[in-house]
């Protein structure tokens, strides 16, 4: 039902914008207040009066009857009641037979997102500065996804630069290969940390591996069998973590598969009296001079991440014909990303508009921030690793017969993490903290995940629903916010899309839990009269749903039991 429709509808005035009126409805910040508002303070200064007086008027030319039971101006707010047995009957019998499609629509029908994200560095740790940027871009392909959209998920792999011929340098001098099988990545890290030190005392080391980057770019057999070797050794180590995390992509395709693609980039731009020449140079100059200029070539014509970046820009405008093309990248890069958009604008790429940088915070150590030539980083699969053995911890004391542990631990642990870091503000810095991240308490995902197992155990005291069913059994606050809270499920998934931010999900499916649990503890089910059963039953079948289609869209699993 939709009972924004039934609100516009009820104006019986043509004094008001009802698109405009349209967008304005939300639910009440205070359930108490109704089940839904308009607020009408961004009316005053077009209508030239206060909110007052405007929402005073409006409820006035509102036509009760039927489901809208009741209408009152309160400090500007214009709130709507309605029926609540006949409202709770429809929003909970609309969830249920949707199933997990409920919240879902197909808005981006024939519409096309790419996403790019993740984007990690070959032959480099998958550390915990990665994790944001992961959890926000596979949560927006999934939001997306959830809105019909043909999404594509586009990790754009660090594989190019002259960091490969120093881990050369470092594998040919000090590499044991039967250690790097063995320890993956962290062998390759070490040895990459060991070059920048001995870098220090032997200059000549620099010389060395610049000229084994460029036996990979001219195809040196021997240079491109170890560069291949490490990014084989990296993706083997990445898969299993992103595996982990619930996280795919569609491509892989990083900076080395646009070597080839650059070329015709700078040529269009040369032809359009756009490329400069600076002391030898190859930039693009901005004529209002609120941006330094883009350098796409520098002076012994080596390229940079600006110029495959472009390049990129084209070849998935060209492959996939974006309505939309997402960078989930931080922000240090604002300014990178504001130059390439503003060189395509210049190009007269009307799509410029269609490619958005999703900015987000960084993540720091409690001592300081990660470096890989430091060696001072935290890897994330050992951050995943404590996370599931704290979890398995605390299901040996407090349930040790559960079946299924090990999965359930895995569920939990991964799940308090992604929460973690997808709870607050993408934009917000993070700086990790084991015992802020592993919390099993609060506004937590373990916390959520332990009210959808709550809601099964209902059904395994009470039985399954019944057909005898007394929606009065829901008319008391407890239950009228749940039910206010699951019609405002939909409005959560596009507003969390609008905004690319998964936290509008997160905080949503926290304030449903906190509901839930607090209907539990006040209202009972089981021992009520059979129709006051099974309404509340309903209502917690419902609420289960979309705690786990919540959860779902995060990346993170809902055990059964906990």
């Amino acid at each position: 039902m939709d009972y924004r429709k039934i609100i516009i509808d009820s104006i019986q005035s043509n004094l008001y914008d009802k698109q405009v009126l349209s967008e304005l409805i939300a639910a009440p910040k205070d359930a108490g207040m109704g089940d839904f508002c308009i607020p009408c303070f961004k009316l005053a200064k077009e209508m030239r009066k206060s909110p007052a007086v405007i929402a005073e008027e409006l409820a006035s030319a509102v036509k009760t009857g039927g489901i809208l039971e009741e209408v009152k101006a309160v400090a500007g707010f214009v709130n709507f009641r309605f029926d609540k047995a006949r409202f709770a009957q429809q929003v909970l019998n609309d969830a249920i037979q949707a199933g997990e499609n409920y919240g879902k629509n197909d808005e981006g029908k024939g519409k096309t997102v790419c996403i790019d994200y993740s984007s990690v560095n070959i032959a480099k740790p998958f550390h915990m500065g990665h994790l944001l940027n992961t959890a926000l871009g596979g949560a927006i392909y999934r939001i997306y996804k959830a809105l019909g959209y043909e999404v594509v998920g586009i990790n754009h792999l660090g594989d190019w630069g002259t960091q490969f011929g120093k881990l050369i340098v470092a594998y040919k001098r000090w590499g044991d290969r039967e250690d790097i099988e063995k320890r993956g990545v962290r062998g390759l890290v070490d040895i990459y940390v060991k070059f920048h030190k001995e870098e220090e005392t032997c200059p000549e080391l620099s010389d060395e591996a610049r000229s084994w980057f460029k036996a990979i770019e001219d195809g040196n057999e021997e240079a491109l069998e170890l560069f291949e070797y490490f990014k084989r050794i990296t993706l083997k180590e990445v898969s299993r973590i992103y595996d982990r995390l619930h996280i795919s992509f569609d491509s892989y395709a990083g900076e080395s598969f646009y070597n080839d693609k650059m070329q015709p980039v700078l040529d269009e731009l040369s032809d359009k009296g756009l490329l400069e020449t600076s002391n030898g140079a190859k930039v693009v100059k901005f004529q209002d001079d609120t941006m330094p200029p883009c350098l796409l070539q520098r002076s012994d014509g080596a390229t940079l991440y600006a110029t495959r970046d472009m390049a990129a820009a084209f070849y998935r405008k060209k492959t996939y014909d974006f309505d939309k093309c997402l960078y989930v990248v931080a922000y240090q890069q604002n300014l990178h990303f504001q130059q390439i958009f503003k060189v395509l604008e210049m190009m007269g790429c009307q799509w410029h508009k269609d490619m958005i940088h999703v900015a987000h915070g960084m993540v720091s150590l409690e001592s300081g921030s990660m470096s890989t030539r430091g060696g001072n980083v935290v890897f994330l699969e050992d951050v995943l690793n404590t996370a599931v053995a704290k979890a398995k911890a605390v299901i040996e004391e407090k349930n040790p017969m559960l079946e299924g542990k090990e999965l359930i631990a895995e569920q939990v642990g991964v799940g308090a993490v992604l929460f973690g870091v997808l709870y607050n503000s993408r934009i917000k810095d993070m700086v990790f903290s084991f015992d802020k991240v592993l919390n099993f308490e609060g506004e937590t995902g373990p916390y959520v995940q332990y009210t959808y197992a709550r809601c099964n155990s209902l059904f395994e005291k009470c039985g399954d629903i019944g057909e005898e069913i007394d929606y009065s059994g829901l008319d008391n606050e407890e239950c009228r916010a749940i039910v206010g809270l699951i019609e405002k499920y939909p409005e959560i998934i596009k507003e969390s899309a609008k905004k690319y931010e998964p936290s509008v999900v997160t905080r949503y499916v926290v304030d449903l839990s906190q509901a839930f649990n607090k209907f539990y503890f006040e209202h009972k089910v089981k021992g009520e009269a059979e129709g006051i059963k099974n309404a509340r039953l309903l209502l917690t079948k419902a609420t289960g749903q979309v705690v786990a289609s919540a959860l779902s869209l995060l990346g993170i699993e809902t055990p059964q039991k906990m």
